[in-house]
C-alpha cells in the first residue's frame, strides 16, 4: 500500500515538473514498502541514487524555467534545493559506512521535503509559470 498518493494537490501544473515530482513520491513509497516487509537496509542504496539522479534532472528543470521567466522567489528556492542535495549527500556518506536506522530517517525526511518544499515552496511558482504560458 502507497504511503503517499499522488492527487491534484500536489500539482504546480506545468507537465513536465509535476511528472518529475511524482518520481520523487515514487522514491518515498519505494522506502516506505521495502521498510515495512523489513528491507529497508537492502534499497538505501538504490533510494539515494534514485534520489540524486532525481536532483540534478528535477532542480535543473525548475532552475532553467527560474532563469528563463525571471522568477523572482528563485534565489530562496534554489537555496533549498542546495540543501536538500546537502542532505542526500550526507545520506550517502552514512550509507556507505553501513549506518544502521537511516531508512526511517530517509523516509521522514522526504515526508517532510514532500510537505514543505514541494506542497509549500513549489506551489508558489506553479501560478507564476502558468502566467507565462508554462502547462
Amino acid at each position: 500500500m502507497a504511503f503517499i498518493t499522488w492527487n491534484d494537490s500536489y500539482n504546480v501544473h506545468v507537465r513536465e515538473i509535476d511528472h518529475q515530482r511524482q518520481k520523487l513520491v515514487g522514491l518515498l513509497n519505494g522506502i516506505h514498502d521495502a521498510m515495512a516487509l523489513g528491507r529497508g537496509k537492502d534499497v538505501i542504496d538504490s533510494i539515494i541514487d534514485g534520489l540524486l539522479a532525481y536532483t540534478q534532472t528535477h532542480f535543473a528543470t525548475e532552475e532553467k524555467y527560474f532563469e528563463l521567466y525571471q522568477y523572482p522567489g528563485a534565489p530562496e528556492h534554489i537555496r533549498e534545493h542546495n540543501d536538500f542535495v546537502k542532505r542526500v549527500l550526507e545520506f550517502k556518506v552514512e550509507a556507505d559506512k553501513g549506518r544502521q536506522g537511516l531508512s526511517i530517517e530517509v523516509m521522514l525526511f522526504l515526508k517532510d521535503w514532500l510537505l514543505k518544499h514541494i506542497k509549500g515552496s513549489d506551489m508558489q511558482y506553479g501560478p507564476f509559470f502558468n502566467q507565462h504560458g508554462l502547462g
